[in-house]
């Protein structure tokens, strides 16, 4: 086994040892937790679309590498300051 993989150490030597977690203070434990799934919500998320452009706008975009449609959007948000 590769060194970052090491083998944890069991809590527990026998199955029968574990804690019960059908018993009160479990569940009452477990009732007062929060439970957050996914990915942490965020103010302003991006709204997803589908948008036409020419073939030759989209080839410079992504000509100078990744995040090429973050930079349209930050092109676009620039022509709207200028634009008033």
């Amino acid at each position: 086994m590769p060194e970052s993989k090491k083998r944890t150490a069991r809590n527990w030597r026998d199955p029968d040892e574990a804690p019960d977690l059908s018993k009160p203070e479990w569940k009452k434990k477990f009732a007062s937790v929060e439970v957050s799934r996914g990915r942490p919500k965020i103010e302003n998320p991006k709204v997803s679309t589908t948008i036409r452009l020419d073939a030759d706008i989209v080839e410079k975009f992504r000509a100078k590498g990744a995040r090429w449609q973050t930079r349209i959007n930050d092109a676009l948000r620039e022509w709207l300051k200028k634009a008033g």
